[in-house]
């Protein structure tokens, strides 16, 4: 049967807590786990250091999760403004839509999300996807060719952009507000921490609308063949990229032949490497659990498909919930690898509930204020 291209793609919500899931790891490592291993920048990384092989793989799974979120929000947001113009919805009316979904999510990282950590204000994922829906205001009235054009742009000269905000910025290998905000992160003055900083991110998202577009002409399928040929091509970026090991590392260079070496990308801000190899690990994904559950769609009650339909609410609850268990649990940064993965799982064993609940809530009241989560 045909598949409406205004449909929800079950393979999507899929993807979506598959990456939410491991979201949920990081954060609990970040509690829990006596050993956590972070060296995602150049400024983290001290060259020649030994690489503890279980800790890095437990932080370099989670690598593909804000990628992924980006790429599915241009997708999700390409199949939305599709629905909208079938019902005739005026442009200004998805306009308003965009920029009023966008600074809500934007605003709940300073408001809510940095609540959880220690560090004061920060502007994490959230506030890439935020900004990044505003920025769509004006980039989805381009030609599809046009927006992916741009967003492979983002992604290749992310690196120079940075360059040039270094240069423009105080010394010190520093940069100023517009600097940190746009395209290398950083603190701001004594305030706003700045995680993910909005052009190489927004490569992601336009990235993802520009398949989301695919995807509309496609029926609301998803292109299985032309998905994996864009994962080949970007895999093919990232062995030249990691192989030649210049431009396009974001200055965290592989030191070896070893196969931790060649996963040791910068992700603080994201390089072209780091982008090539987790938006291709998510493309084979996508493709994977498309062929498996388009035809035949998960149950309703599947933990990660309920994940994947409230991800948002998810993400929201559940760094508060791990934080304040490890604070609760005197168990801040003292357990192990399984002890940290059972810290997980617990965590989404308490939130599943929650998430079958707020669903339902949701869709009780579409029209609610519950559509901005």
């Amino acid at each position: 049967m045909k598949t409406s291209p205004t449909s929800r793609l079950p393979s999507v919500d899929l993807l979506r807590g598959v990456v939410i899931v491991l979201m949920l790891v990081d954060h609990a490592s970040y509690a829990f786990n006596g050993g956590r291993y972070v060296t995602d920048s150049f400024v983290m990384y001290d060259p020649g250091s030994a690489i503890p092989a279980a800790q890095f793989l437990l932080r370099w799974i989670t690598h593909v999760c804000a990628p992924t979120f980006l790429f599915l929000a241009g997708i999700s947001l390409a199949l939305t403004v599709e629905k909208r113009r079938a019902a005739s919805n005026l442009q200004g009316g998805i306009d308003r839509y965009l920029l009023s979904r966008g600074l809500f999510i934007l605003i709940l990282d300073p408001l809510w999300m940095s609540a959880a950590f220690v560090f004061g204000p920060m502007l994490q994922v959230l506030y890439a996807i935020g900004a990044g829906l505003c920025a769509m205001v004006l980039l989805r009235r381009l030609p599809a060719g046009w927006v992916l054009g741009f967003g492979l742009f983002l992604a290749v000269a992310s690196e120079a952009l940075a360059g040039i905000a270094v240069m423009l910025g105080p010394g010190d290998m520093r940069t100023g507000p517009a600097g940190a905000l746009l395209v290398t992160g950083g603190r701001i003055g004594d305030g706003v921490f700045v995680l993910y900083p909005l052009l190489p991110w927004l490569s992601c998202m336009a990235l993802g609308w520009a398949y989301g577009r695919k995807v509309v002409e496609h029926g609301g399928r998803i292109p299985i063949a032309a998905t994996v040929k864009a994962a080949g091509v970007a895999f093919a970026v990232f062995f030249v990229v990691r192989g030649i090991n210049g431009f396009g590392n974001m200055l965290l260079y592989r030191e070896g032949a070893g196969l931790l070496q060649w996963l040791h990308v910068s992700k603080y801000p994201p390089s072209l490497s780091f982008l090539a190899l987790t938006l291709g690990l998510m493309l084979v994904l996508l493709a994977g659990i498309s062929r498996v559950f388009d035809r035949r769609p998960p149950s309703d009650f599947n933990p990660v498909f309920v994940f994947g339909q409230s991800a948002l609410f998810f993400y929201l609850v559940h760094v508060h919930l791990v934080m304040s268990a490890a604070r609760w649990l005197d168990l801040t940064r003292s357990l192990s690898i399984g002890g940290t993965l059972f810290a997980a799982l617990s965590a989404a064993a308490l939130l599943y509930p929650l998430c079958i609940g707020y669903r339902h809530l949701k869709r009780r009241h579409p029209k609610s204020i519950l559509r901005y989560v």
